[in-house]
């Protein structure tokens, strides 16, 4: 293998040389709890506090907004959980879509368990949830609406401030989950009118283990972890400085270089899409073709497997991932891809390449090259395609979606 060649970006990312130096101090020298009280413990509570305003700054919060969490499922879990305990008097009704992230889907499977009633809201072709569907679901016991800022697997971007205005127009809660948004593009919790937000470190140059919740002033949810009193009594455990400060040094980093590395990222992968879609027969592009994560593309293949695809991709040092099957364990592909109307017998094509800064023209152009010829091999070993050829060339060929 004489190529490593990272396209998983939307799963984890490189912590960042200067991130990591930030927390080096941190395990060794300046290792105190910063709860304590004597002097030592100040350098780490100050570490933190720096920390603290360099995430709300990022999103336009005010620093005692931001809560520390172990990372964005802890965060999505405490939104939802917390704020239907907060809120039972008022109602046991929350909306979300049917392409949130498990972090979601799955606490809302929880909570339908404990007597919440919870919408799905359907998208459309693109992946966008519906405003004029949104607003037809909302009901007087309606306590929160908690949609994604961007979805993780066909990066599109939802309408996010016209649903925080629809929410606050009926009284209700916001949350978005920003874990793939965070960092990545513009959010301002101000004028998109959002009351919690969710992020994670290690989607933008920061460490695994650490995570955000964003709490606007004035909303009531209570503690999701109970204990000491860290995080002014709202979240217990010792705080993890060296994930805090990475954490913060990494959103630091996200705002300053935001406008260009979006610039760099859109570009590569533009070029990446058209070489797909123009040079590898029977692909499609899942997700808005504007409205998306700048590093985000996925596709669909006909007739062939995931799972194939991305072990000869592996085989090749390219890192990828896919919608398929056997990438979860589960029989059945991507509940995403379905969601936008997708079958199941192309859904189980996906590929998705999400791209960082670092990601070049000669690394697409490797990437495209081999898998052209990855396609052409797994097609040429299904029965499928055989038929579909036959097929074609006697004009009785379906539409290809």
């Amino acid at each position: 293998m004489n190529h490593f060649i990272y396209l998983d970006n939307a799963a984890t990312t490189k912590v960042k040389e200067e991130v990591l130096q930030e927390m080096l101090p941190y395990f060794r020298e300046n290792y105190s709890n910063p709860s304590a009280i004597y002097n030592f413990a100040a350098m780490g509570k100050n570490a933190v506090d720096n920390a603290r305003k360099q995430a709300a700054e990022l999103i336009g919060a005010k620093t005692e907004e931001i809560y520390f969490t172990g990372g964005g499922s802890e965060a999505d879990n405490w939104a939802l959980k917390a704020t239907v305990e907060a809120y039972a008097e008022k109602g046991k009704h929350i909306i979300t879509s049917r392409i949130e992230h498990h972090a979601i889907l799955h606490t809302c499977e929880y909570l339908e368990k404990h007597g919440v009633e919870v919408t799905y809201l359907d998208v459309d072709k693109d992946g966008k949830v519906s405003l004029t569907e949104l607003e037809h679901a909302i009901r007087p016991d309606t306590i929160l609406i908690s949609i994604m800022t961007a979805n993780n697997e066909i990066g599109t971007i939802e309408p996010i401030t016209e649903i925080g205005k629809l929410a606050h127009e009926h009284g209700i809660l916001f949350h978005t989950d920003a874990v793939q948004a965070y960092g990545h593009i513009p959010v301002n919790v101000d004028t998109m009118n959002i009351d919690m937000l969710s992020a994670s470190g290690h989607k933008f140059g920061g460490p695994k283990g650490v995570g955000i919740l964003y709490i606007r002033k004035g909303v009531k949810i209570r503690s999701f972890i109970h204990g000491g009193a860290q995080e002014r009594s709202r979240r217990a455990g010792t705080l993890n400085v060296p994930g805090i400060v990475g954490f913060g040094k990494a959103a630091q980093l996200a705002e300053e270089s935001l406008h260009d590395r979006n610039m760099k990222e859109i570009s590569t992968r533009d070029y990446l899409i058209k070489r797909v879609l123009e040079e590898i027969p029977y692909s499609i592009l899942n997700g808005h073709k504007t409205d998306r994560l700048p590093n985000n593309a996925n596709f669909c293949f006909r007739f062939i497997e995931g799972e194939s695809m991305l072990i000869l991709l592996d085989q090749l040092g390219v890192c990828a991932s896919s919608g398929s099957a056997c990438t979860s364990g589960s029989l059945d592909p991507s509940h995403v891809l379905l969601a936008i109307g997708l079958p199941h017998e192309i859904a189980h094509g996906s590929l998705r390449i999400t791209l960082s800064e670092e990601t070049t023209i000669e690394e697409i152009d490797f990437v495209v090259d081999e898998l052209k010829k990855i396609i052409e091999r797994l097609r040429n070993m299904s029965p499928l395609y055989e038929d579909f050829i036959k097929k074609n060339s006697e004009g009785k060929v379906e539409n290809y979606v």
